[in-house]
């Protein structure tokens, strides 16, 4: 297991899997890390998870999000607005979740992607009816591609520090 500040400070976007398999335990435990994430309010966090693993899905996922395609696991998080406390403020409540899993694959040892659905309308829709989702209560928020990183792609430490960003009482 890795520190969690050398977690945070080498996470970093994997593009490119090494073809070999992710254990089922280990996608477990990224997703018991998602539902980890604070939500709006206890026991109304409104993300649900599509695991996928079949090449074929894959592929036909990777012809919406080209990224998914040398990915070994991809995990689609889903917003059930039905669940959800705060119905106009799911996506922090699904990015708390989204991180959270992101940062655990680095410390089994693996890497992630975030790969953008919502709110691009085009891509929720296609990303809907690929997975048979309730347009107006299932929501297509990101999927991760989760995988071991390919040779040049593992995470490291990229310094993005920058103090003129930072700001004190007001902008």
């Amino acid at each position: 297991m890795v520190e969690f500040d050398e977690i945070v400070k080498t996470r970093r976007s994997i593009r490119e899997y090494a073809d070999r398999d992710v254990s089922d335990e280990d996608i477990l435990k990224i997703i018991k890390a998602g539902m980890q994430a604070p939500g709006s309010r206890l026991g109304a966090e409104p993300w649900e998870f599509v695991i996928v693993k079949n090449r074929e899905m894959l592929a036909k996922l990777s012809e919406i999000k080209p990224r998914v395609k040398t990915a070994p696991v991809a995990i689609l998080l889903v917003a059930n607005i039905e669940r959800a406390f705060y119905k106009l403020h799911w996506q922090q409540d699904m990015s708390a979740a989204a991180e959270n899993m992101l940062l655990e694959a680095v410390n089994l040892g693996l890497g992630g992607l975030w790969n953008g659905v919502a709110p691009t309308e085009d891509t929720m829709a296609k990303v809907a009816e690929m997975f048979d989702l309730d347009n107006e209560n299932q929501i297509p928020f990101c999927i991760i591609t989760i995988g071991y990183p390919a040779e040049g792609w593992e995470n490291r430490f990229m310094d993005k520090f920058d103090e003129s960003r930072i700001h004190y009482e007001k902008y």
